[in-house]
């Protein structure tokens, strides 16, 4: 049979922004969460080696601190599982860099352990989804203690503090459950109602989009939140209205139109009323009943039941299979490791002694496509240069005594999570001076030195890495934007033949309707992927936007078929 699927032609290379990269967002809803983590969890091990007068040793704490900024978008079932890896893969990266700087004092040789760190860092992360940061911190971490002169007698004790700061970042990071356990799952569903409602507003593909993602990451949190309660059971409530009003946007729409506006019904200010109220201390809003909604809890209790009998071999399968010949991450690692070892060279040729800021900026840049890595060297160089300035401000003030240096650390630290949400290159302007304070803690350095070598592998970090990103060519992107297509198909395919049953079960028609959500949020992400790529076939355009349109219609009648729709009146079309 030949093959009739129509091709939007792409360009080659795409045009680079300049000025849309650098415009300021909205912050995060729960910015002070990774903010006062990481405060509380570089704090308490700074000021007790401060008490025993051993600040030297604050570069391996650091690195156990630094794994607070990890989880918080996770129910705590999952984040405490999340962040033990987190602390578990920055012992085992700290080891290779601490053994390789004990073994070796060939710049060349560390520059080559840590670009190929580099790079399996960006696979891993990408490959388990672990959210933001990924992998920059670790990156920055392995890095600068490559070029950490020890003995290699030092290196378990100096792996024993880094491991020790990272059980109480975990008790940091899970603490919190103690007071608030539904905390994260109550964040995803307000976040799905603010959806729904932006939607209800202002119908169009970008904020269904949104909204369908958003209502995906409620469903998938409170699935992974483990037992219900009252309160996810409320919070599941919620979440079947965000979703019903988002199903009723394409209620009865033709099978070519675009999404048509949502019903009545749903009401845009109560759903943001109920996502206020969600997100505050106080009880969840209880929302009228609406039809259908016990069957579709009742599939949900079917789906979580189903989540446990699966085994962790499991989980440990689909990561191998992320990782193996043929995923679309490894020219992303690909990237990543020629372009952290170019600009570690480069540096070292243009005479800065320990160039490990040069590997972390370019590794900094590897983001899912050539046009989000140009957008990210945007950010980096500049934050790091208004960075470097505020460092020059500071850096009187941090020498007159140990209490100062720690203060303007933890300043930053919280600084850097408050403003990056911001945007990127905000959020540097105050990553920059704490890594270089840091330094401080080991000994003093000349400022104009410490400046200038900054600068200069900034420049060369994001030069080189960028010019990497745009050699190294991810023809994969259009490939899994292909299988992406093929997994919509097929998940509608399973929706429609569940639909067709006489008698279909509500567990069954809430995992058709789950898988189909799913695939259709991997697509839109495929698309935008390889959208952005360089060097790419044509890529089926309208065929992604035919089955997005196909796939929303389905998900419209399995919400009717389950009775959170009323049916559609006639109108006479057919």
């Amino acid at each position: 049979m030949s093959d009739t699927t129509t091709r939007s032609r792409q360009p080659l290379v795409h045009r680079l922004p300049l000025v849309a990269p650098l415009r300021l967002a909205r912050p995060s809803d729960m910015w002070f969460k990774p903010a006062l983590s990481v405060v509380v969890a570089t704090a308490v091990p700074d000021l007790l080696l401060f008490a025993i007068d051993r600040l030297d040793l604050v570069m391996y704490t650091m690195a156990g601190s630094l794994c607070a900024l990890y989880g918080h978008n996770l129910p705590y079932v999952r984040r405490a599982r999340a962040v033990a890896g987190v602390v578990v893969s920055m012992v085992i990266g700290m080891a290779i860099s601490l053994v390789a700087a004990s073994l070796t004092g060939s710049t060349a040789v560390l520059i080559a352990v840590g670009a190929l760190l580099a790079a399996g860092q960006k696979m891993l992360c990408d490959a388990t989804r672990i959210g933001p940061p990924g992998p920059v911190i670790f990156t920055f971490v392995t890095s600068a203690a490559l070029f950490a002169p020890q003995h290699l007698g030092q290196v378990p004790g100096h792996l024993a503090l880094t491991l020790a700061a990272g059980v109480f970042s975990w008790l940091v990071t899970v603490g919190p459950a103690m007071i608030r356990r539904e905390g994260p799952e109550r964040r995803a569903t307000a976040r799905a109602l603010d959806a729904a409602a932006a939607y209800v507003t202002a119908p169009g593909h970008r904020t269904r989009r949104a909204a369908v993602a958003a209502v995906h990451a409620a469903w998938q949190a409170l699935l992974a939140a483990g037992r219900p309660t009252p309160v996810r059971r409320a919070l599941e409530r919620l979440v079947v209205h965000a979703e019903a009003a988002l199903a009723g946007g394409d209620h009865g729409a033709s099978p070519i139109a675009p999404a048509a506006a949502p019903a009545p019904a749903f009401d845009p200010e109560r759903l943001r009323a109920w996502a206020r109220r969600t997100r505050a201390r106080g009880p969840v809003p209880t929302p009228p009943p609406a039809p259908g909604t016990s069957d579709e809890l009742f599939g949900i209790d079917a789906e979580r039941a189903a989540r446990r009998t699966r085994s962790r071999r499991d989980a440990r399968r689909a990561l191998l299979r992320s990782l193996a010949p043929g995923s679309p991450l490894l020219p992303i690692g690909a990237r990543a490791l020629i372009g952290c070892a170019l600009a570690g060279y480069v540096s070292q040729a243009a005479g800065v002694g320990r160039p490990y800021w040069a590997i972390v900026t370019a590794a900094s840049l590897y983001q899912a496509n050539v046009t989000l890595s140009w957008n990210r060297a945007l950010q980096r160089t500049l934050g790091n240069l208004l960075g470097v300035l505020v460092f020059a401000a500071v850096l009187p003030v941090s020498r007159t005594g140990p209490l100062a240096l720690i203060g303007f650390c933890l300043f930053f630290g919280f600084a850097a999570e408050a403003l990056i949400t911001r945007n990127y290159w905000l959020g540097s302007i105050a990553v920059t001076p704490m890594a270089l304070l840091v330094l401080e803690f080991g000994g003093t350095y000349p400022a104009g030195e410490l400046i200038g070598d900054r600068v200069l592998d900034t420049v060369i970090g994001a030069g080189v890495g960028i010019l990497a990103a745009m050699l190294v060519t991810n023809r994969r992107a259009a490939g899994r934007l292909e299988k992406a297509l093929a997994a919509t198909d097929r998940a509608r395919a399973h929706a429609v033949h569940a639909l067709a049953a006489p008698q279909p079960t509500p567990a069954a028609l809430d995992a058709a309707r789950r898988r189909l959500t799913g695939s259709l949020v991997e697509l839109r992400e495929a698309e935008d992927t390889a959208a952005g790529e360089w060097w790419q076939r044509a890529l089926p355009q309208e065929q992604v936007l035919a089955a997005e349109q196909a796939g929303h219609r389905t998900l419209a009648a399995t919400a009717t078929r389950q009775g959170l729709l009323a049916p559609a009146q006639e109108n006479g079309a057919v």
